[in-house]
């Protein structure tokens, strides 16, 4: 029902600037118009249903569906594109600018492609989105300029967001039964360490953990994270943190910063 509210909003507003725009090119005296909101004031009124019109064009995507076809999630493929670029559009809606981001996809077969993803972003939001940070996405292989951000609530796009790190190495070989199929629990940072290994712009720490599961006895357990350097102040001594293990064997451990959902 909203969608049709905006769509009617915007064709009437469409249909009074090409009345007006059609007045002044045949010569119409404008202060006798024809149209509501004329008169005396034959610039005012133009200038604030343009920038009505505008602004639903530009969201036109979110209540119009003007961003074309909607396509099913079936015809979209799960996978991590790389941010390339990142650039400002100039617009602020609620003091939240607009950016457009530009991400290098690597499809599962075929090449790679840059496609296009225009979105707000809160500045609280903003480190995130740093060109190099990998980002989970929806895209088409049929229509490859625009891509959509994928939800990582949903368990297919965890995990093509963790194949794409053990592809990279950026999960250590040995922790990857642990982090894929072990039990996640509390622990805490005893001791952090850089190794001086950096891929894929994120830094490797070495780390000491307390595993603290609940209702168990704890135990220390030494392992290796990658992470990017907005990360690193969250795994100081004494940071809270998840462990992955395995019960049999307990000294293989995988650290991640939150907690994930259904473990």
């Amino acid at each position: 029902m909203l969608r049709i509210v905006f769509a009617v909003v915007w064709l009437l507003l469409s249909v009074w600037l090409l009345i007006w725009v059609g007045e002044g090119l045949f010569g119409v005296d404008q202060r006798h118009s024809i149209l509501p909101f004329s008169g005396e004031d034959t610039l005012g009124a133009p200038i604030l249903i343009g920038v009505a019109w505008g602004l639903l064009l530009t969201f036109g995507g979110m209540f119009l569906g003007f961003s074309g076809r909607k396509r099913p999630r079936g015809e979209l493929q799960i996978g991590v594109g790389t941010i390339v670029e990142i650039s400002r559009t100039g617009l602020t809606v609620n003091d939240v600018p607009q950016y457009d981001l530009y991400i290098r996809v690597t499809p599962a077969t075929g090449d790679d492609f840059i496609g296009q993803l225009r979105m707000l972003v809160d500045a609280s939001d903003f480190a995130a989105l740093q060109v190099g940070n990998p980002m989970p996405v929806r895209y088409s292989l049929t229509d490859q300029d625009t891509v959509e951000v994928a939800d990582l609530s949903e368990p297919a796009v965890r995990d093509a967001l963790m194949q794409w790190r053990i592809d990279r190495g950026l999960i250590d070989p040995r922790q990857v039964r642990a982090r894929t199929t072990g039990t996640q629990v509390p622990a805490s940072v005893l001791e952090v360490r850089p190794t001086g290994r950096r891929k894929e712009g994120q830094s490797e720490l070495a780390l000491r953990v307390l595993m603290a599961p609940e209702g168990a006895a704890t135990w220390e357990a030494d392992t290796t994270v990658f992470v990017y350097p907005q990360a690193i102040p969250h795994l100081q001594v004494g940071a809270p943190v998840w462990a992955f293990y395995r019960r049999e064997d307990p000294q293989t451990v995988a650290i991640t910063i939150e907690k994930e959902a259904g473990r």
